[in-house]
């Protein structure tokens, strides 16, 4: 069955916890493919985040997708891809300073 893209997550300001969630799933009777990260710093000096793939809250070694990876003063960071997100995984992170960066991500929804 298609998905419908849309909306997954955001706009939204990435707080200065590594350990938040960011993308949290909907239902076991969906899943989420990520199509694009889009990041963007809105402040006069680079900022730098991590993000993590896995369960919810944590961001343990070799779940790292991003790893202190900088964002230059006003500009952003593009990722076009595919990543499946299930009922059970989770889109963890956060930024080196509090609402410095704001992440919009963009996906399809797939009913199971």
């Amino acid at each position: 069955m298609a998905g419908v893209i849309k909306k997954l997550y955001g706009p939204a300001a990435l707080s200065d916890v590594y350990t938040t969630d960011i993308y949290v799933p909907a239902s076991a009777l969906v899943y989420d493919v990520v199509r694009q990260l889009h990041i963007v710093n809105k402040t006069a000096a680079p900022v730098t985040f991590r993000m993590y793939l896995g369960a919810t809250g944590t961001n343990a070694a070799g779940t790292e997708l991003w790893y202190n990876k900088s964002i230059a003063a006003y500009s952003e960071f593009d990722w076009y891809g595919m990543l499946k997100l299930i009922s059970t995984t989770f889109l963890v992170g956060g930024a080196s300073a509090a609402a410095s960066l704001t992440i919009t991500i963009m996906g399809e929804s797939i009913v199971v």
